[in-house]
């Protein structure tokens, strides 16, 4: 019953909160594989492909694979929760090409409804491919750093399955829960770093982010962004725009250790601090 009412709450975003982005087109070639220019700003060019054993889905990763590291696994839940799995192109391209292995909902330029279960999915296949000796990811993806986020109703989606042992950190992108039931039962499940990156007042999602944002367990490391971009925020722009380099310095931080992206989001003087950006910070060290 739990589960029947977050999906409720999920198909209303995706009515209220249905970004107007163009839909990417896909060229699919004969063995069923989608590819796209490789492309993002990371010394990894990347681009995105479909899995007969994860249907439903597109994978974002470098072309080339790197030889001296593992890549990090991040899942994604598409605004509206629409199954479009390059709706968001440009943002997870900028991600992978960055040394992530980026799993999106839904097929390239699908349609019709997601649901959290498939991030779930998404993470497991993964997993599995890393212990393949079949895959060309075998011991190739390091699956003890995950990341589970999603833009507005796949903020919705990536809630659901926050509360999942093996995430690292929590992302919400111009998201927020809806009702104070999910408030209730979800949020006190939080374990990981989480982080909400808000297109300031003018986004619809900001009173319920930031109502998260006052409920969230005691001791969590949090951070809170906000961008006056309104709710459909930078995804459109050359590799996410200031979104994009953004997530990529968090990623980079929470799943790499990465010092220098730290420095973004720590201290009296960090990056985000001089900026456009209204930051706010809980137990981030």
């Amino acid at each position: 019953m739990k589960r029947l009412m977050r999906r409720a709450a999920g198909l209303l975003a995706a009515a209220l909160l249905a970004p107007a982005f163009p839909v990417a087109a896909a060229a699919a070639d004969t063995a069923g594989t989608t590819a796209v220019t490789a492309g993002g700003t990371g010394p990894h060019p990347a681009g995105y492909e479909t899995v007969s054993d994860l249907p439903d889905h597109t994978v974002y990763r470098p072309h080339t694979l790197p030889a001296d590291a593992k890549l990090p696994i991040v899942a994604w839940g598409n605004g509206a929760c629409r199954a479009d799995g390059t709706w968001f192109e440009n943002i997870l391209t900028e991600f992978a090409s960055h040394g992530f292995l980026v799993i999106a909902n839904g097929e390239p330029g699908g349609t019709g409804q997601t649901s959290s279960d498939m991030l779930t999915e998404a993470v497991d296949w993964a997993v599995a491919e890393n212990l393949d000796p079949r895959s060309r990811f075998r011991g190739r993806i390091d699956t003890s750093r995950v990341a589970v986020m999603g833009q507005s109703c796949g903020g919705l989606e990536t809630m659901e399955v926050a509360d999942d042992p093996r995430i690292d950190t929590t992302v919400m992108w111009n998201s927020g829960l809806m009702s104070l039931l999910d408030k209730w039962t979800q949020l006190p499940d939080l374990h990981a770093p989480i982080a909400y990156f808000i297109g300031g007042p003018e986004d619809i999602a900001y009173e319920n982010a930031m109502d998260d944002w006052d409920r969230l367990p005691a001791g969590l490391p949090a951070f809170m962004g906000n961008l006056d971009v309104g709710h459909y925020g930078t995804y459109a722009e050359p590799n996410g725009g200031e979104f994009g380099r953004v997530g990529v310095n968090w990623l980079k931080w929470q799943l790499k250790g990465d010092t220098t992206a730290r420095a973004e989001f720590v201290g009296p003087d960090c990056g985000l601090c001089s900026t456009d950006w209204d930051v706010l910070r809980k137990n981030l060290s």
